[in-house]
């Protein structure tokens, strides 16, 4: 079954997690992506989980690409990289900025063995200013965007969003731009330069709190799970376990009073509307409903609150989710023998659903240079004799 991307080709010469992750998307949709890392492996290899010795968290990010693994500090290993660039419509990376340019491949260069290609990067804090050169992980995204200030409560620390959500956002924006950059092209036949950075990425998404900031001159703060925008929107407890409701109209919260049998919090003046009920959520209002809740069942609670068409979510664990029935009714669990593992890995599927293209993996992550002999002999046009020489030199992984 044809898939979307099908006939576009890739050279993804990041790590980690950010750059991988971007060119997971275009992977999962059909695109040829030829994953270049060092003769020893990527970063990523050594991190966990791991079944049999080999990493689930490069096997997840990793799935559906080809594998090449070249010396680029080696003059043969950029003649290789110059020679696939040529035959490339997209270009990923994610080195420290300059790091790539320094190896020999700056834009202006690529742009002279290509001029159609599309050079993307993805870095810590973009291509200028007075960080740019800065080294970055998720954790520095988070702290120094403002993320982790609006993450737990005001009275403690400051603490991360758990997963590395600095990464899985910039890499789907690098994505995203790469498809805009492919579009043009088709237009103007020209390439371009896509510049995301993982600071830039985090502070788009704060939703209105820089507009708080920028309106009003408040600086907002942290207030654990609540949503003081369209109170109550939180999380609470049941007798067997712990909820999250969302009342972002005023529809919502007559319908919660409905619920509660709470028929006198419709007309009290504390919380008519949702400007009073924001000034009066933490410490009145959320302890009224924590009261009522928590004499309930979750399964009470449920039918409660979508029989009232409330949006309404049990908090649950990584296993509780992997085992829902609507995760597997959208295909969102993919399994695919890895013979790095040499056994059946399950991963997360991709939430991109397209009518008329298979939704499934296509092939395992690479083990180091797996596809090295049939990329250099079809695409880079070297013989037999010269990769088996370039193999015994080091320049490629034997």
């Amino acid at each position: 079954m044809k898939k979307l991307l099908e006939g576009i080709r890739v050279l993804d010469v990041t790590q980690a997690y950010s750059g991988p992750f971007c060119s997971m998307h275009l992977a999962d949709h059909g695109a040829e992506v030829i994953k270049v890392e060092s003769i020893q492996g990527e970063q990523s290899r050594l991190w966990a989980p791991f079944k049999n010795g080999y990493s689930g968290y490069f096997a997840y990010i990793n799935r559906n690409k080809k594998g090449l693994a070249v010396d680029l500090k080696t003059e043969e290993g950029k003649e290789i990289l110059r020679r696939l660039i040529k035959e490339s419509d997209v270009l990923v990376e994610n080195f420290k900025v300059g790091t790539f340019a320094r190896l020999g491949f700056s834009y202006e260069k690529i742009k002279e063995i290509n001029s159609r290609i599309i050079y993307a990067s993805v870095s810590g804090f973009g291509l200028k200013g007075p960080m740019a050169e800065r080294a970055c992980y998720d954790i520095v995204a988070q702290a120094e965007s403002g993320m982790m200030s609006l993450c737990g409560y005001e009275d403690l620390d400051p603490i991360k969003v758990g997963p590395s959500i600095a990464d899985s956002y910039s890499g789907t924006y690098l994505a995203l731009g790469i498809m805009m950059a492919l579009f043009d092209r088709e237009r103007t036949n020209e390439g371009h330069r896509i510049d995301v950075s993982m600071l830039d990425t985090m502070f788009s998404v704060m939703e209105h709190n820089v507009m708080i900031y920028t309106m009003t001159g408040e600086v907002p703060i942290r207030h654990g799970n609540a949503g003081l925008n369209s109170p109550p929107w939180d999380s609470f407890h049941a007798k067997d376990g712990m909820f999250v409701v969302g009342c972002g109209t005023e529809k919502f919260w007559q319908s919660l009073c409905d619920v509660m049998g709470r028929e006198d919090l419709k007309t009290d003046p504390r919380y008519a509307t949702m400007k009073a009920r924001s000034k009066h959520y933490i410490g009145d209002l959320k302890d009224i409903i924590e009261n009522w809740s928590s004499n309930k069942t979750l399964d009470e609670l449920e039918e409660s609150f979508n029989g009232a068409e409330i949006p309404f979510g049990r908090i649950r664990n990584i296993a509780e989710c992997t085992e829902m029935e609507q995760i597997k009714k959208r295909n969102m669990l993919w399994t695919v023998f890895d013979p790095g593992a040499n056994d059946d890995i399950v991963m997360p599927g991709s939430p991109i659903k397209v009518k008329g293209e298979d939704d499934n993996i296509s092939k395992a992550a690479p083990t180091i240079g797996q596809d090295n002999d049939s990329i250099l002999r079809e695409l880079a046009g070297y013989s037999e004799k010269e990769i088996e020489k370039m193999k015994t030199e080091n320049i490629i992984a034997g």
